[in-house]
């Protein structure tokens, strides 16, 4: 066991390399999740499908507002819409692959999108209702998403870290959709 040099706080930063040795050769084929991983799998596995299902159903209806929008100013906002929809697939794929990492498998399953996801899939009747609703399913995912966060913790840093960095790219979406919709209403 070795201390850190120049340790002053009555909780000296020690660590059992040998232990670290011989549990890693145990149960290998769990891969990155070690016995100090401190979440329950299963609830992780369960967080991380339901977010892939929210960016999914957010995939598609930035999809679809993009080739539905129309009226003034209808290219910027397409192109916005199609942006977004972009993102949010990057985060789906990311999502995804850290279900896999964890020993899980990503559910896409069509039939279950729907109530697995946090937001909505809503058409939106013009461009104005399209950003609204983009809006608010972006609201959604950034109070979920940090509520996501608040319960990772410190059980599971790196799950934790790819929901934070998502996060900011849900607030800076929000802020887009609040942008266009400005003026409009």
């Amino acid at each position: 066991m070795a201390n850190t040099p120049g340790a002053q706080s009555s909780d000296p930063f020690v660590m059992d390399i040998q232990k670290i040795r011989d549990d890693a050769r145990k149960h290998m084929s769990d891969g990155p999740v070690t016995q100090s991983y401190g979440a329950d799998r299963e609830t992780v596995l369960k967080l991380l499908n339901d977010a892939l299902a929210t960016e999914i159903v957010c995939t598609l209806r930035y999809k679809r507002h993009h080739f539905m929008a129309k009226g003034i100013n209808s290219e910027a906002v397409a192109a916005e819409f199609a942006e977004h929809a972009t993102e949010e697939q990057e985060h789906a794929d990311r999502i995804a692959e850290r279900i896999v990492q964890l020993g899980g498998e990503p559910d896409f399953a069509p039939d279950g999108l729907k109530t697995r996801a946090h937001s909505e899939y809503k058409e939106g009747e013009n461009l104005t209702d399209m950003i609204r609703e983009n809006l608010v399913a972006e609201r959604i995912a950034i109070d979920t998403y940090r509520e996501i966060i608040r319960y990772l913790g410190e059980k599971d840093v790196t799950t934790r870290r790819l929901f934070e960095e998502i996060l900011a790219v849900e607030e800076e979406h929000a802020d887009d959709m609040a942008d266009l919709l400005e003026g409009r209403e």
